[in-house]
């Protein structure tokens, strides 16, 4: 009878050796790429390095053969794109990362992403708004999960032009991000019947003054005004908007990308019935919820949809690597294209294969009027969801040459 234990105890200690001999390093290191000085570091930065290490925390207590084997280290990428790809290089080069997470500023995603490409580590972009990310520069290690520009004009461009606001002059930063998505969102509402009053304006990234282009929208009295900036940007146009008396003026406010923090910077009545599309919010649900007070526990604020995106991503991630039975990048591609899944922040989901592009039921949402809020933080009403398969851009659309 002792020997049979004896055998047994063996064979279990071998067959633990040789799952962890699996792991590059005996570990799984995930590296978050963000901001944590700039315009975005409200909306992503520690929190999204918190929202990492919470994902690794709860996988790691969920599945005991990877107790302790999963860390995860934060870098500031200072919305630079040769610091993201110097700082991606050292990150893999030096700390042995396996996957990087977050990189908001498209210009800093698409910058760290060819590093992971040449390096063939997997990167997850979550904050990082681009589709040149499954179009032209897609790859075999980089996955786009959370939004992209497509989503955001097809909801909100399409929403407001079909609600009435059929002429439009938008601005957008000067960078890939607010390229991409003043192409996107032109095509949105050309396409829904609109029409652009004035060809669109670049403004400097980041920025603080827009009186001039606030005043180019009160002389040409467009229905809408479009800011296709984010973060801070969108904070002092919003801002100045107001004070310039817009919507006053019946020039009703077309927001391509907003994050709760945006709101929360100026309060709700400063953003009241502007409308968005977003990939998900702390309250719309029980699961919902029940993570969001997870999170304010743990980090002192409610989350943003990016953080919340940054636990699914590197939470999707990890299970990958669990199926693989290894960290080694090729074998965690295989788990990752195709597969499906659903969790308290990407509904109905799958990552399609042919350009890992992570589709996701969306949601169009009007900001409430402070009165409106039944709690602190209750800032949008749904006004639809868009279901994944019409959310993103059409397989057929893209020009995806996978590497």
């Amino acid at each position: 009878m002792k020997i049979k234990t004896l055998t047994a105890l063996l064979i279990t200690t071998a067959l633990s050796a040789a799952h962890a001999q699996t792991l590059s390093d005996n570990a799984v290191k995930i590296g978050v790429l963000t901001d944590l000085s700039g315009v975005y570091s409200e909306l992503s930065g520690q929190g999204s390095v918190k929202a990492a290490q919470m994902a690794a925390d709860d996988f790691m207590k969920a599945n005991k053969a990877y107790a302790g084997k999963v860390s995860v280290t934060g870098v500031d990428h200072q919305n630079k794109a040769d610091v993201a790809s110097n700082k991606a290089a050292e990150m893999i080069d030096r700390q042995n990362v396996d996957m990087m997470v977050d990189m908001p500023t498209s210009s800093t995603a698409l910058a760290a992403t060819e590093i992971g490409r040449q390096k063939k580590v997997i990167s997850m972009v979550v904050t990082g708004g681009t589709t040149a990310l499954t179009n032209e520069k897609c790859n075999k290690y980089t996955f786009h999960y959370a939004y992209d520009n497509y989503m955001l004009a097809n909801g909100t461009g399409t929403a407001i032009t079909k609600r009435g606001g059929s002429s439009w002059y938008i601005i957008y930063p000067n960078y890939a991000f607010g390229q991409d998505l003043n192409r996107q969102m032109t095509a949105a509402v050309q396409e829904n019947g609109g029409k652009l009053v004035a060809p669109s304006d670049a403004t400097p990234f980041p920025n603080t003054d827009f009186s001039t282009y606030l005043l180019k929208a009160q002389s040409l009295k467009p229905k809408i005004f479009g800011t296709m900036q984010a973060g801070n940007d969108l904070v002092n146009v919003v801002k100045q908007y107001n004070e310039f008396g817009l919507k006053k003026q019946g020039i009703g406010l077309g927001i391509g990308l907003l994050f709760e923090t945006d709101v929360a910077a100026l309060g709700q009545d400063a953003y009241a019935g502007a409308l968005a599309t977003v990939p998900w919010f702390w309250n719309f649900d029980a699961r919902s919820r029940v993570w969001a007070a997870k999170f304010e526990k743990a980090f002192g604020k409610k989350p943003t949809w990016a953080q919340a995106g940054v636990y699914s991503a590197t939470t999707t991630y990890l299970n990958a690597v669990m199926r693989a039975k290894t960290d080694n990048s090729d074998a965690v591609v295989k788990e990752l294209e195709g597969s499906s899944f659903d969790d308290f922040f990407a509904r109905h989901a799958s990552i399609r294969p042919q350009d890992h592009r992570v589709l996701l039921d969306v949601h169009t949402v009007m900001v409430k009027a402070k009165a409106d809020a039944k709690e602190p933080g209750d800032i949008y009403t749904r006004l639809s969801t868009i279901p994944a398969a019409k959310a993103f851009m059409p397989l057929a659309e893209s020009k995806c040459k996978m590497q």
